[in-house]
């Protein structure tokens, strides 16, 4: 996480912030409150105090809401109090991870709650911003939602390009079987209910069923008969969710919780002290 934010302070930052310099007294402290626009989910807050402790590390963070937790407009999320220049350096990247990854969470949350009672999992996916994968799943997960495969080499997804350089599904399924290590989860791509067949007789038992409308899900569902634990992808909005969810598949993968999320609205009020 460091890593990440001090990158993003360099890159706002630079050699110096040069309106706070030149404006604010050196001496003057302050508090800022930070408080959504829009309702929604919030996450990132450990983030968001991790970035005014490396400006300042007087500066003194408090969250008064959890990650994941729902809010209405005016919600005061969180105050920073202390050396005021370093609020106002730090203020921009705070409150960018604090947008994007609210942003996350709350749209994942508006998934989460489309589907319940159905037992499905919203997961997510690896269509993630560079650098900040861990963070954005970090807030899936915060909202109720279920992280996948983190990267590469955690787990086995066979997919389409690879199906058809192995020869077809089915010989692609069994080579991921023979050469996954003991523990890793193997999952493979199908987009037709023959592929589902030619999976399900090479003994994948975690089945990715690749824009099946929602008939076809059921028939899938039919056919695997428990036998694997089936992924819905593909083509999934807030609007169909609940019908692909109705049809008895497992899981729901969401691409555009962390791709297509729109920041969360927040502020930062700030007041001399």
């Amino acid at each position: 996480m460091l890593e990440v934010i001090d990158r993003a302070l360099a890159e706002d930052v630079g050699d110096g912030d040069r309106t706070t310099e030149a404006t604010v007294p050196a001496d003057a402290v302050a508090r800022a409150r930070i408080v959504q626009k829009a309702e929604g989910a919030v996450a990132g807050l450990d983030v968001a105090g991790k970035v005014f402790e490396r400006v300042d590390p007087a500066l003194r963070w408090t969250a008064h809401v959890a990650d994941g937790e729902w809010g209405d407009p005016q919600r005061l999320v969180a105050e920073v109090a202390g050396p005021a220049r370093a609020i106002l350096t730090g203020e921009r990247v705070a409150l960018n991870f604090l947008g994007r990854l609210s942003g996350v969470a709350t749209l994942t949350a508006r998934f989460v709650r489309a589907v319940e009672g159905t037992g499905v999992k919203i997961l997510d996916t690896r269509k993630t911003t560079p650098g900040l994968r861990a963070l954005e799943k970090a807030a899936v997960v915060a909202a109720g939602g279920t992280s996948h495969r983190f990267g590469l080499y955690d787990a086995i997804l066979v997919k389409e390009n690879h199906s058809a350089l192995a020869g077809g599904v089915g010989e692609a399924t069994r080579r991921a079987l023979a050469a996954a290590p003991e523990g890793m989860k193997v999952e493979v791509e199908c987009a037709t209910l023959d592929e589902l067949e030619e999976a399900l007789a090479a003994g994948a038992q975690h089945i990715l069923l690749d824009n099946m409308g929602p008939e076809e899900l059921r028939d899938a569902v039919a056919r695997a008969k428990g036998r694997a634990t089936l992924e819905a992808s593909g083509g999934v909005t807030l609007a169909n969710v609940r019908a692909i969810a109705e049809t008895g598949v497992d899981y729901i993968s969401v691409g555009a919780l962390t791709h297509s999320a729109p920041a969360l609205d927040l502020s930062l009020l700030l007041e001399p002290l």
